[in-house]
């Protein structure tokens, strides 16, 4: 079941299905500010409720798995902490695109962005953005889930050599 849930040693499962997340929630954004502003905006009315729903189908299993991290963690160190922020932020931003949803039904229906789609999906849009800060940080700050680099001293040499000495 861990390896279900977290992943193989080096190959963490969260990390690349917060992508799609991140990605079906950005488009969903983009797209309600495209309809809002009036260009295409029956094809982005019915879009962007589209790319919301996408995108709370696939919040569900990068939820769990970035739960199932958090639970690995040694509660209160630095790294929970950024976690646990990363966690609140993320559960606000799909919150917010769960309303923004919701509002949006009626535009994908008539074709429209609704003026509480595009609020709410700029709302969750700040949310998802510090949300994502703060998942880099757990990664490239506090280096969770990831695997040292062997013979570094080796990898720099060939570096070297591949950009003709500039390193």
């Amino acid at each position: 079941m861990g390896k279900l849930l977290h992943g193989l040693p080096g190959h963490p499962l969260h990390p690349p299905l917060t992508d799609a997340t991140i990605g079906m929630f950005v488009l969903a954004t983009g797209l309600s500010v495209v309809g809002g502003l009036g260009w295409i905006e029956e094809a982005a009315g019915k879009a962007a409720w589209l790319a919301l729903v996408g995108g709370l189908i696939v919040a569900a299993p990068t939820a769990v798995t970035g739960f199932a991290d958090w639970l690995t963690l040694a509660w209160g160190s630095a790294t929970w902490r950024t976690a646990t922020l990363h966690l609140t932020a993320m559960v606000s931003a799909v919150s917010l695109f769960g309303v923004a949803a919701w509002l949006q039904w009626d535009g994908y229906r008539d074709g429209t962005v609704t003026a509480g789609g595009l609020v709410l999906a700029l709302l969750g849009f700040v949310a998802l953005t510090a949300g994502g800060w703060l998942g880099g940080a757990i990664v490239f700050v506090h280096g969770m889930r990831v695997e040292a680099v062997r013979g570094r001293a080796g990898d720099d040499d060939d570096l070297s050599r591949d950009t003709g000495g500039a390193a």
